[in-house]
């Protein structure tokens, strides 16, 4: 646990965290030692990337505190191989905090290949306790009375050097968490919660670790593109490369140039035959681009057009309504009863398995964490 005492943060956080800007091995590995000559035990991690900005989104800082240290490191000044040292002090700690845990964890496995063992999430733990506005903001005003600027939240973090309020920003990502985490575990464990968090964090760590990518040749399949027919999903496929190809070579996230909706809408149109102008907000050369596509794209054979089975392959659920209905009021009046969201017990998806007669009671059985199984009393 970290040394940060309740008096300290009685009037907002501890005035004596020693703050690193990191943009180097020498500094990161001189940093790494004081870590360790100290207090190690719980230590919070923060993430931020450049999806806003880029093509392909990439790590551009590692936001960390541990006891009273902490530090913004660089990962695009010092080479990924060099930040292994770091990586194995964040697996010395006993816990590594993370708010939202999913995001920061699928950015460590994309860039490192691997995830902290033990991760609790500030997040997880608020809603637990019944929290309604769980923001690592809402929080930090919540807990400590202190109102953090959101200014920077979608700023561009590949920039280079970064202004003293982005790196201000960057420090209060983390510098709250560690107090915040010891007042949330004292909650959780005098309400009996405590075992329901570790599970819940340890499972939010699994689906991360097993999450499949999606492959790439699917990646055209927008959000939409059920409501196409096949000749629609033909224009659609050559609509996302094309834009691919454009956010490549600008070095632009997708939704910069033109949206997903946008692309569904316009496939809608060319498969009814429609005449089809691009958007206004195209640059003449992108414009030119997408009218040679589309023109293209209307003499694919219709032996090349995509297939429409892609999803909604698995189990049509037989589902009993009047069994739905009976969990759905239990786990509701669970749900009020504890104070907290009932979509933590079961979300709707889960009660639709539970109460679909063509599931098995092994698979049933496999669907809630022994916590939730607890609450919701046997299905079988």
């Amino acid at each position: 646990m970290s040394s940060v005492s309740e008096k300290e943060i009685q009037e907002g956080v501890p005035a004596s965290l020693e703050e690193s800007i990191i943009d180097n091995t020498e500094q990161l590995e001189a940093f790494i030692g004081r870590v360790q000559a100290d207090d190690h035990r719980w230590c919070a991690v923060d993430t931020e990337a450049d999806s806003m900005h880029s093509y392909e989104t990439k790590l551009c800082l590692i936001q960390f505190v541990s006891g009273r240290r902490l530090a913004i490191i660089d990962p695009l000044a010092i080479p990924i191989d060099e930040l292994k040292p770091l990586l194995d002090l964040i697996d010395e700690a006993e816990v590594v905090w993370m708010h939202g845990a999913d995001y920061d964890m699928a950015m460590f496995r994309k860039t490192f290949g691997r995830i902290p063992e033990t991760v609790w999430d500030t997040q997880t733990a608020a809603r637990l306790l019944g929290v309604e506005q769980f923001g690592l903001a809402n929080l930090i005003e919540s807990e400590f009375g202190i109102k953090l600027s959101k200014q920077s939240q979608k700023a561009d973090w590949g920039r280079r050097p970064l202004p003293d309020k982005m790196l201000d920003y960057a420090f209060n990502d983390v510098r709250f968490m560690l107090p915040m985490a010891e007042r949330f575990v004292a909650r959780l464990e005098e309400l009996g919660r405590m075992d329901w968090f570790t599970e819940s964090c340890a499972y939010g760590r699994e689906v991360v670790v097993t999450r499949e990518e999606r492959p790439s040749e699917d990646a055209w399949r927008v959000s939409g593109w059920g409501k196409l027919e096949r000749r629609g999903l033909a224009f659609l496929r050559a609509l996302w490369n094309w834009r691919d190809e454009e956010c490549r070579k600008l070095d632009r996230p997708a939704f910069k140039l033109i949206s997903n909706q946008e692309l569904v809408r316009l496939s809608e149109q060319l498969q009814n035959g429609d005449r089809v102008e691009p958007p206004h907000y195209l640059r003449p050369p992108i414009a030119r681009r997408l009218i040679k596509v589309v023109t293209e794209a209307r003499s694919i054979p219709e032996s090349e057009f995509p297939r429409k089975n892609r999803r909604g392959n698995g189990l049509r659920l037989q589902i009993d309504e009047d069994e739905l209905q009976r969990l759905r009021s239990h786990r509701n009046q669970v749900a009020h009863q504890l104070g907290i969201d009932a979509t933590l017990i079961s979300p709707r998806a889960v009660l639709e398995k539970l109460a679909a007669t063509n599931v098995s009671a092994e698979e049933k059985d496999t669907l809630l964490l022994d916590w939730q199984r607890e609450l919701m009393g046997r299905v079988d």
